[in-house]
């Protein structure tokens, strides 16, 4: 019997407050390779801090965040660059650049001491902009670009730094239906093609249903309860962690 395989991005018991408030109290959870990991829960509940504190933008102050068996806190801004990439809820890039100057940007972790792109570099922006369905706006200027469009290109400039690990905060928040089954069909694919460890935040719990293999659902900062969908989308479950009625 095949082992189940190591996990590629873990954090154990880590705990994180904003001055005297605490938003995440000993929160465990993994994702590996080939494996996407769905986080839910209210707002509030500490979903984007938990993807933050994932990302190695912030420190837990209890507990760690383990990428590759290291602490996240040992690796270079360059090195964790191409082992994680973040796809936030929204990004403002208010200067004229156009979609392949963005998603170049995806290629900087990777650059020499110049920082001139290579025709490698090129090419896998290429590459990530047809994946993502912006190819065709690849001389346009992102800030005309509607917010589902920008949100394809951000996507399209995480996946150009060839990560490991792809963090999603709500990546689906300002697509419609179309696009919204076309990013997380590309996840699914990615992680089943390529090895790919994702963590997604979603609010859509027929998309957790579909394409998450685990989920992890966070209530007021602690775990609920995580497992396989089955496992947690459960009439029980929804209702205590919602308070509604489903």
């Amino acid at each position: 019997m095949s082992s189940a395989p190591a996990p590629t991005l873990r954090c154990e018991q880590v705990s994180f407050a904003y001055g005297a408030v605490e938003v995440l109290s000993a929160i465990s959870c993994e994702v590996a390779a080939g494996e996407i990991l769905g986080l839910l829960g209210p707002n509030g509940s500490g979903k984007s801090t938990l993807m933050r504190l994932l990302s190695g933008v912030r420190a837990p102050q209890a507990g760690r965040v383990m990428y590759d068996s290291r602490d996240v806190r040992t690796y270079s801004r360059d090195e964790l660059a191409r082992a994680i990439a973040v796809v936030p809820q929204e990004t403002a890039i208010e200067l004229p650049f156009s979609v392949l100057e963005v998603v170049l940007m995806g290629r900087s972790p990777y650059l020499g001491t110049f920082g001139f792109e290579s025709a490698h570099d090129l090419a896998v922006a290429q590459h990530a902009m047809e994946q993502t369905g912006v190819a065709e706006l690849a001389t346009r200027e992102v800030h005309a670009l509607s917010g589902g469009e920008r949100q394809r290109v951000i996507l399209a400039r995480a996946l150009a730094q060839e990560p490991r690990v792809l963090l999603l905060d709500e990546p689906t928040a300002f697509l419609d239906i179309k696009h919204q089954v076309a990013v997380y069909d590309l996840m699914k694919q990615l992680s089943r093609e390529q090895g790919l460890a994702v963590v997604a935040i979603l609010h859509d719990l027929n998309l957790a249903a579909l394409y998450c293999d685990r989920l992890l659902l966070l209530k007021s900062g602690q775990t609920f309860c995580q497992g396989t969908p089955e496992e947690v989308l459960t009439y029980v479950n929804i209702k205590a962690v919602y308070e509604t009625e489903v």
